[in-house]
């Protein structure tokens, strides 16, 4: 992993914590930008995605991941009417553990692919008909960005839902 990827990491971290933590009001721009990043991102990261031997399944198991760990996300970002109509969501401590575990996680894997057990690694991507690191890193790229969009459509889900359901509400 290179030192922009570990920046990219912690920048994205710091966004998603500096944006969720605490009781905000939900606009359409926060549910729209993390929309926008994740597809800039994707861009950048995904422009020659392997698709020999096994990498397919390796990226689907990385959108999976994604995906589940999205939807757990956008559970712990409880969303709530205010008696005014202001939709607003709330993210606490294991909404940021979530975070920080998954984030973490995958700095820790790469980081250790390159310095702990790169060999173990390269043996089970040549037993699992896996090409090498480019595939690895779609899958988590892909598992990035399917979490931040998962999370977003859950979190409109539940806005929807509280639009119809006025007896919710969130106090700052």
């Amino acid at each position: 992993m290179s030192t922009d990827q570990y920046v990219l990491n912690g920048a994205l971290l710091l966004f998603i914590l500096g944006t969720n933590l605490g009781t905000r009001r939900l606009s359409p721009r926060r549910l729209l930008l993390p929309v926008v990043l994740v597809l800039v991102v994707g861009s950048f990261f995904l422009r020659d995605v392997p698709t020999i031997g096994h990498d397919v399944q390796l990226e689907a198991v990385g959108v999976v991941a994604g995906v589940a760990l999205g939807v757990v996300a956008g559970r712990l970002l409880r969303v709530g009417r205010r008696p005014d109509g202001t939709v607003m969501t709330s993210a606490g401590l294991a909404y940021a553990a979530l975070w920080v575990a998954v984030i973490g996680g995958r700095v820790l894997f790469a980081y250790g692919a390159d310095h702990w057990f790169g060999r173990s690694i390269g043996e089970f991507s040549r037993a699992q008909q896996i090409t090498g690191a480019d595939a690895w890193t779609a899958a988590f790229v892909l598992m990035a960005l399917a979490m931040v969009a998962a999370r977003v459509a859950v979190t409109a889900a539940a806005a929807a839902r509280t639009g119809r359901d006025r007896g919710a509400a969130v106090t700052a």
